[in-house]
């Protein structure tokens, strides 16, 4: 894992003070197919801040998106699992994309 923060420091001249959240996106692929404000394979994270805003169940309902994966809530494209990934590290990404994905 250290050598996976490692290049995710290394890509990002503000690394150091970017989110946990963020850190771990960038170092598990969310990028590919996610960016912050723009819709790129699925939808942006600002976008699913916004559908979820309010929604108590949120954090739980997309940590299994991200664990199993699944398809239909945006589109057809699929989102593939990440079965590989911590519970706690999709939690920083999960809580940090409902915070908004702010930078800092």
């Amino acid at each position: 894992m250290a050598s996976a923060l490692g290049g995710a420091f290394a890509s990002s001249a503000h690394a150091a003070d970017a989110p946990r959240g963020q850190i771990v996106a960038n170092s598990n692929a969310c990028m590919g197919c996610h960016a912050v404000d723009r819709k790129l394979v699925g939808p942006s994270f600002q976008q699913i801040a916004a559908k979820y805003k309010g929604d108590a169940q949120a954090p739980a309902k997309l940590a299994r998106k991200v664990k199993d994966g699944g398809s239909g809530v945006w589109g057809m494209i699929p989102m593939p699992a990440h079965q590989s990934m911590s519970d706690a590290d999709i939690r920083a990404v999960v809580d940090w994309v409902l915070a908004g994905a702010p930078s800092r």
